[in-house]
Order: structure tokens, then C-alpha cells, then sequence
């Protein structure tokens, strides 16, 4: 029954910024959560962008994202953020929010691990 819901995306030039929002609803039970973004650009596998703990501190960057893009949440309304800075054409992709329980720490391996998926929006950095 868990929803997740993005909103955000759409077209910049290169040097600008974005922010995607996640909503989930009907949550986990399971107080140990990771959520975040994956993307998947076209002819590439599907990768961990960035990725945060709803019970925790842990926190996961992509290095290719690392110092450009800030994740954070607001547990208070169920809603996971993702701050796009300095946003590069090799950036585009389609986003996915996603979600799974019973893990402690936030690491971008196991995506098959995660259970609930967004239905993406498409982000376009332009040169």
C-alpha cells in the first residue's frame, strides 16, 4: 500500500538547479527506512543518486554527485528532498524516488532491495 509520489524536474541549463520532492504514504511499520533517488539515463543501468535514513542519520552520495547535490527530509510530512546544485548535462536522466525497511544503513547497493518505487521524472541539464 506504500505510494510514493515525485514532483520537481523538467528542463535547466547547465549550472543551474533543481529540487525533486518525495512523498510516501502509507509508510513502513519498520522504523528503519532508507529513501531516496536512483536515475537511469538512456543505454544505463539503473544507479543510487543519493539516499537517507527516515529513523537514522545515514546518508549515501553517488560521487559523481558529491558537494553538488543535498539531500535532506522532513519526516513531519513524510517528504524526502533532493537539492540539485551545479547541475551538469551528464545529470540527465530519469529520477525515481524509492524506498525500502529493514535496513540500518543507506548504501546504493541492493537496488532489487527496494520495495517501493516512484514513477519517475525526467530531469534534462541542456549545455
Amino acid at each position: 500500500q506504500v505510494r510514493l509520489v515525485e514532483s520537481g524536474g523538467g528542463s535547466v541549463q547547465a549550472g543551474g538547479s533543481m529540487r525533486l520532492s518525495c512523498t510516501i504514504s502509507n509508510g513502513y511499520t519498520d522504523n528503519r527506512v532508507c529513501m531516496g533517488w536512483f536515475r537511469q539515463a538512456p543505454e544505463k543501468e539503473r544507479e543510487a543518486v543519493a539516499l537517507i535514513s527516515i529513523g537514522g542519520d545515514s546518508i549515501y552520495y553517488d560521487d559523481s554527485v558529491k558537494g553538488r547535490f543535498t539531500i535532506s527530509k522532513d519526516v513531519a510530512k513524510n517528504t524526502v528532498y533532493l537539492q540539485m546544485d551545479s547541475l551538469k548535462p551528464e545529470d540527465t536522466a530519469m529520477y525515481y524516488c524509492a524506498a525500502r525497511d529493514s535496513v540500518s544503513w543507506c548504501s546504493g547497493l541492493g537496488i532489487q532491495l527496494y520495495r517501493d518505487w516512484g514513477q519517475g521524472t525526467q530531469v534534462t541539464v541542456s549545455s
